[in-house]
């Protein structure tokens, strides 16, 4: 059965950064705030209290500790907090499980998103999309993808191709900023891809370079662009010698 992607009204999407290069992003509707990935609290904190924000809801896309340490001090800050994360994971806090198809809505904010599992990075991954963008986690970088933890390269390779279904326009978040070595590295792959040259001039002078297009992606990363998941795998080996 086919499930329709959600559509939210317009929303400011903010990152808030954390560790070295990691992203927390938080959405902001009417007031109330959605936050992604904290892998850390403080900064979550500071920002939702400085802007007198309810904090409605938290989005979880894998396991790992810098998308998931400052879900316990957020639940024990703001009780009333609703936590999602995948269900092939078991988190030693509160939440709801969510699992391929799942549509999500939030009571206040009236934010929608839909779940995807996107295996490959980790086995427990998933992403929550609407209609115009995508929090992907660890999958899918700037101009690269993720690193295979627990996954298979074909499972990465079908995880990506399940992202390439979307359209264009789709705006990508990802939870790390990777993006201008990224291109670096992927223009050792395609010496010749004008796109890509073009694309590490305009990131030289980003300090954010997310949210990236998937139209962009499509024409500058390499793991995107791979025919099968024998090549991504090669590619990936490749990339990590890095």
């Amino acid at each position: 059965m086919h499930i329709p992607i959600p559509e939210n009204l317009p929303s400011t999407i903010l990152p808030i950064k954390a560790f070295k290069d990691n992203y927390i992003w938080i959405i902001i509707q009417n007031n109330y705030a959605v936050i992604v990935d904290p892998g850390e609290s403080i900064q979550v904190i500071e920002f939702i209290e400085k802007n007198n924000i309810y904090p409605e809801a938290i989005l979880i896309t894998h396991k790992h500790f810098d998308h998931i340490d400052g879900v316990k001090k957020l639940i024990a800050r703001y009780p009333n907090i609703k936590v999602y994360g995948p269900a092939k994971s078991k988190f030693d806090f509160r939440y709801k499980s969510v699992q391929e198809n799942d549509i999500l809505v939030m009571n206040k904010s009236k934010l929608k998103y839909k779940v995807i599992e996107i295996p490959g990075h980790t086995l427990d991954h998933v992403a929550y999309l609407d209609s115009d963008l995508i929090f992907c986690g660890d999958t899918l970088f700037g101009c690269g993808c993720g690193k295979l933890f627990e996954g298979t390269a074909k499972q990465m390779f079908n995880s990506l191709q399940k992202i390439k279904t979307l359209k264009a326009t789709t705006k990508i978040y990802c939870g790390h900023e990777y993006t201008l070595n990224n291109i670096r590295f992927a223009m050792t792959e395609e010496v010749n891809n004008l796109d890509l040259s073009a694309r590490y001039q305009r990131t030289l002078n980003q300090n954010i370079t997310l949210p990236t297009i998937l139209s962009e992606e499509l024409a500058t990363n390499p793991f995107l662009r791979a025919a099968d998941s024998n090549e991504l795998k090669n590619i990936r080996g490749r990339k990590d010698a890095f």
